[in-house]
């Protein structure tokens, strides 16, 4: 689960409107021996800054050995004075069980602090809890409430996840047009997989209009963040010429990037380009390997082209037992021509 924790915020207290506090300059100088000193001092005068940063030096290591328990001590003192940071990195720590007994409960009750105190990382992570129904009672709409929150003000994973559910209609009324307006939105921010889902809408047409130039854009972008399944459908485009320009190179190079992640579709095209020399110079040898790659995920084309590969010795040495095997793998998967050849 995604649950994030914000960066740190060194904001500057001023003594008497002029001089900044002692930990909060230290700290945001990097001071740690120093500033160990002076927040540990501020901190027990109440200063919830200064209980903030001290929470995040024992909780990160800073300039002084990592101990959660002080942590949770320090973060617990500036929440309750309302700081809305320590409030939600308090309730990552219950969330996350690094160093303290996870608590699910504590973890929700902090993240709502925050969260209506519109912290959007804060927003993002319970409407996380609310949607899974993690250490809590499952609520979509919930969900659906906070992950808006977040994503108006900017929060891209929660633009995604906001997008997911409009898109399938979880927990919402289904709307296409609202899931691609988040998708872009997120999409822009540079989330992979928002970009993925969005170019399947252009290529689709899949609530707006169909658009395949769009779809090789978004797909591309995905693709180029090492997305595995935007790499396989980019590969197909360039190589199918589905209203771009057909391009067998570039479907080789994507199908290989899809198929190095173990994406079986792409491991068995790449296996068939290979086979054929389509687009690529020959080579059987490589046919084989991909082929069997695919087969040994199951794939049922995979194993029938692999099985006749090796009844036939057709680049690689007859076996005849072997690819009796690859036939039965694939006609128990109901491929009608490996169970044909098997008759034979």
């Amino acid at each position: 689960m995604n649950i994030k924790k914000l960066l740190l915020v060194i904001p500057l207290l001023f003594s008497f409107a002029t001089y900044a506090r002692d930990c909060a300059t230290e700290f945001e100088n990097k001071n740690y021996e120093k500033a160990l000193v002076e927040c540990t001092q501020e901190a027990e005068e109440n200063d919830k800054v200064a209980q903030y940063n001290l929470a995040r030096m024992y909780d990160d290591g800073e300039g002084i050995e990592q101990d959660k328990q002080k942590a949770v001590y320090w973060y617990t003192k500036a929440a309750e004075q309302g700081d809305s940071t320590a409030q939600n990195d308090l309730a990552v720590i219950y969330y996350d069980d690094e160093g303290i007994e996870q608590d699910k409960l504590k973890a929700a009750y902090w993240f709502e602090k925050a969260a209506e105190q519109n912290l959007s990382k804060a927003q993002y992570n319970l409407a996380v809890m609310y949607e899974k129904g993690e250490g809590i009672e499952q609520n979509k709409q919930t969900a659906v409430y906070w992950y808006t929150k977040a994503a108006e003000q900017g929060d891209s994973k929660a633009q995604n996840n906001l997008a997911v559910m409009y898109d399938i209609g979880d927990g919402i009324k289904q709307d296409k047009l609202k899931a691609f307006f988040w998708y872009t939105k997120a999409a822009e921010q540079g989330v992979s997989i928002a970009q993925y889902n969005l170019a399947l809408m252009h290529d689709k047409g899949d609530g707006i209009k169909q658009d395949k130039q769009k779809a090789v854009y978004w797909y591309t972008k995905a693709a180029e963040q090492g997305y595995s399944y935007a790499q396989y459908n980019l590969g197909l485009m360039y190589d199918d010429d589905e209203g771009i320009k057909q391009d067998k190179l570039k479907a080789f190079f994507w199908y290989t990037k899809a198929a190095e992640q173990g994406i079986s579709y792409a491991q068995y095209n790449l296996a068939l380009m290979y086979n054929q020399g389509d687009g690529i110079k020959q080579d059987k040898q490589k046919a084989v390997y991909w082929y069997t790659k695919a087969a040994e995920q199951g794939y049922s084309s995979a194993q029938y082209n692999l099985a006749l590969m090796y009844k036939y010795g057709d680049g690689i040495k007859q076996n005849k037992s072997l690819a009796k095997n690859y036939l039965k793998q694939s006609c128990s998967q109901g491929h009608k021509l490996a169970c044909d050849e098997l008759k034979i």
